[in-house]
């Protein structure tokens, strides 16, 4: 009688293990289908974030771009008001 319970719970573990070694396959090919999910996701979001990033540097460019102009612009300005303003001290002389 021993021997037969022993068997019998042999048996039971053997087939609790197959249970689980059928089932490992399984679980390993849907846990890499999510995983490759997960990271198609997180492509498309880095590619998102890197056109943006490109999009607002492209801005903060053109606005230096124009804030430069304007500089450039004021100076000139400058330079010519300071020239008349040399020439009317020199001719007020």
């Amino acid at each position: 009688m021993k021997k037969v319970c022993i068997a019998v719970m042999a048996l039971s573990l053997s087939l609790s293990v197959m249970t689980s070694c059928k089932d490992a396959p399984e679980k390993a090919k849907e846990a890499s289908e999510e995983a490759g999910e997960a990271l198609e996701e997180a492509g498309k979001d880095l590619k998102e974030a890197t056109n943006d990033a490109i999009d607002t540097a492209k801005e903060v460019g053109e606005d230096a771009k124009e804030l430069g102009e304007k500089a450039i612009d004021s100076l000139e300005k400058a330079g010519k008001e300071m020239k008349e303003a040399t020439k009317k001290a020199i001719d007020s002389i």
